[in-house]
């Protein structure tokens, strides 16, 4: 038997349910499926909304919530994973339409896994979880872009959510300008400084319509709220300048015209980490475990019992929340 936090049916709130983990995961990960103890999960932005029964992440009912799962291997039907190995895994579908992490015990497939990086522990995987994973996505693509640290400010956008807090620390540990937009200066200003933040503006003035054009500034960013923020962030990046979309938290709208990729050459971009194949998800990894700051990475992480999930997921989606919340199963 395990417990785990499960979606019910669509629109419920997840429930914290003892299931009998060999019939409630019958079928699930495919001929090589590998079973984890989960050790830590987290809980992200898309959890919020799947926890609380909001639109737009489940897909399937019941089903286990949670994107991110780090566990060590109990049974293996993979060649490329032995029991008493350490894993991870984010997005690939769970806790959307596959059963996910936030559990004591997991059933995934083995596409997307891969082996815990040397360097990071399971708790501190977890912390980096979906968020950090997504962040250093988008500076990779930054890096292949060639936005270099001296072409000028590169942008972050809901910088004290947990993607942001990430990329301003990835960001800021190569050497890159960072300026950091958040809807709580006052609040977070001294706390995203000392992750590394050049500067930190107000959201405000992003978050409203903007014209198609404005003064340049960006030399890069990343932005993961959408809608009119995105598009004032394009309009105020330089020429040549990539700009990193991964995330909606304003909307999914893009009220915008071709004007900054025209006359600007503007490059938009996306980071998806759900379907991020492979050798990328190593790429990321390996460079999370090399560039990191583990210090800046636990000032901002909390842990909380699976029974606590709920809460948390409560203050995300009312943007309380800053940094990473890390669940431990085993409190």
């Amino acid at each position: 038997m395990a417990d785990a936090l499960v979606v019910t049916e669509k629109g419920s709130k997840a429930q914290l349910l003892e299931i009998d983990e060999q019939e409630f995961f019958h079928g699930s990960g495919g001929d090589e499926a590998v079973d984890l103890d989960v050790l830590f999960s987290g809980i992200n932005y898309k959890d919020g909304l799947a926890l609380l029964g909001r639109p737009g992440v489940v897909r399937e009912w019941p089903l286990v919530a949670g994107i991110d799962v780090v566990g060590r291997v109990s049974a293996s039907g993979s060649p490329r994973f032995g029991v008493g190995d350490l894993v991870v895994l984010t997005g690939d579908g769970i806790g959307e339409s596959r059963h996910g992490g936030l559990a004591t015990r997991a059933r995934v497939r083995p596409d997307a896994l891969i082996a815990l990086p040397d360097g990071i522990s399971p708790q501190r995987a977890a912390a980096i979880g979906t968020a950090g994973f997504t962040a250093m996505l988008a500076v990779l693509a930054l890096e292949d872009a060639g936005v270099t640290p001296d072409a000028g400010e590169v942008l972050v956008t809901g910088a004290a959510g947990g993607v942001g807090s990430l990329a301003v620390s990835l960001l800021s540990s190569r050497g890159y300008m960072v300026v950091a937009s958040s809807g709580r200066v006052q609040e977070q200003g001294a706390y995203l400084r000392g992750l590394g933040a050049s500067d930190v503006i107000e959201r405000a003035p992003l978050g409203e319509p903007g014209k198609p054009l404005q003064g340049q500034r960006w030399a890069g960013a990343i932005d993961s709220v959408g809608s009119h923020t995105l598009a004032n962030v394009l309009a105020q990046t330089t020429y040549g300048g990539t700009v990193v979309a991964c995330g909606l938290a304003q909307g999914g709208d893009l009220p915008t015209t071709v004007m900054p990729f025209i006359l600007r050459s503007v490059t938009l971009t996306g980071a998806n980490s759900v379907e991020a194949p492979l050798a990328l998800r190593e790429r990321a990894w390996a460079a999370l475990a090399a560039e990191l700051d583990l210090d800046a990475l636990d000032s901002m992480t909390e842990t909380v019992p699976l029974t606590g999930a709920l809460e948390v997921a409560e203050r995300i989606l009312d943007g309380k929340v800053r940094g990473r919340t890390v669940v431990d199963p085993a409190l």
